[in-house]
């Protein structure tokens, strides 16, 4: 009887354990099958898609949203980098070498002008020479008559002046010649010049051509306009209430029209001592850092100096989105064909044009790239991914 006992609640807690086990495991299978359920937080786009949403990505950028002053100004080259090529004799325009926008070294020939007086100049020149030997001939001849005691002394000075009178025509004329572009030593051996060139006085680019063929060009007549942008720098305007917290040294940040999307860097190299009237500011000249090429003077140019130079993470405003109460930034992953946007919260901070100051809230990777624009259009997919969720 003890036996049949024993042997009952032996069979019962068996069961027993059997059902707990298997309570458990239905437990742990359903919790297994309510994660694989769980959507996952990211929004997936074609490559075709990423295209035609013109998206942009980038790692994360500091900026100068803080301890700033305001400038505006434009872009300009120092005066031994521009040049107005004027002829220093008058003529006609003969032939005309260069095209706007053309390169050209210093020396390079622009143009040729002809004139009667250019042939004038050479023969006057040649003149002058051969009178020169001459009265150097005669000038030894008086001195040996003088210094024999047969020849005049007045006569001997007439000559050793009319030496000098002579040399001096020749000098004069010979940098007439010089600059005309002529060499001297060919009309010399009686090559003379129908029209002489005009010839580029610095390197750079052609930025105007005033003439055309057969064009009669006064001297000082403005023909050619070459600048030199290697040396372009940005020449800022700063009011007088700010010129106290600006000095050499200090960056500046600043953008210009035809390049939109970028910010260019450039340091003070001087600040102006002497006021504007109109209005009352001072001139801050700025050497720019990494110069593109494409920078041409005059270009607008609206910037920030850094007073203070206190940098923070920054995002475009069109790179943050809010859903609720939070505010959201995507990172941006490269998965084969396609792209992952992957919410991450952030803090917004201090806005300054279309850029906002952020913090993150998790830390990440140094090169984790994010996505810069369109931040609504991924939230809204990302949702849509997750039948119709909102965080």
């Amino acid at each position: 009887m003890k036996f049949s006992i024993i042997y009952i609640l032996a069979i019962f807690l068996v069961l027993s354990c059997k059902e707990e086990a298997d309570k458990e495991e239905k437990q742990e299978s359903g919790t297994a099958q309510l994660t694989e359920a769980a959507p996952v937080k990211e929004a997936m786009l074609s490559q075709q898609q990423f295209d035609a949403l013109n998206i942009k990505i980038d790692t994360l950028t500091t900026r100068l949203m803080t301890g700033y002053v305001r400038a505006n100004g434009e872009l300009e080259v120092p005066p031994q980098s521009e040049a107005i090529v004027t002829p220093v004799i008058g003529g006609n325009v003969t032939a005309i070498r260069v095209i706007e926008g053309e390169e050209v070294d210093r020396g390079d020939i622009l143009c040729y002008i002809e004139h009667p007086e250019i042939i004038q100049v050479q023969t006057r020149y040649m003149n002058a020479v051969n009178s020169l030997n001459f009265q150097e001939k005669e000038f030894n001849r008086q001195k040996k008559l003088y210094e024999a005691g047969v020849g005049s002394g007045e006569t001997f000075q007439r000559a050793e002046a009319e030496l000098l009178s002579f040399k001096g025509q020749v000098v004069g004329l010979k940098a007439q010649l010089q600059q005309l572009n002529i060499n001297p030593e060919l009309v010399r051996n009686g090559n003379i010049q129908k029209r002489v060139p005009i010839l580029s006085p610095i390197d750079g680019a052609v930025q105007a051509v005033n003439i055309k063929i057969g064009q009669f060009v006064q001297a000082q007549t403005e023909m050619f306009h070459i600048i030199n942008t290697e040396h372009v720098h940005v020449d800022f305007m700063v009011f007088e209430k700010d010129v106290s917290k600006v000095e050499k040294g200090q960056k500046v940040f600043f953008s210009i029209e035809s390049l939109p999307d970028t910010e260019l860097e450039a340091e003070i190299i001087s600040v102006s001592k002497n006021f504007e009237q109109d209005p009352k500011a001072v001139h801050v000249h700025a050497e720019i850092i990494n110069r593109p090429d494409n920078l041409v003077p005059g270009m607008y140019v609206s910037g920030r100096i850094a007073v203070d130079n206190q940098q923070t993470k920054a995002l475009p405003e069109s790179a943050i989105v809010r859903d609720g109460e939070k505010f959201y930034a995507f990172t941006a992953e490269e998965e084969g064909d396609a792209w992952s946007f992957k919410p991450v919260e952030i803090v917004t901070g201090t806005e300054q044009g279309e850029w906002v100051e952020i913090k993150l809230l998790q830390e990440l990777p140094e090169n984790t790239r994010f996505t810069y624009n369109n931040a609504y259009y991924l939230m809204a997919e990302m949702q849509k991914g997750e039948g119709g969720h909102s965080h």
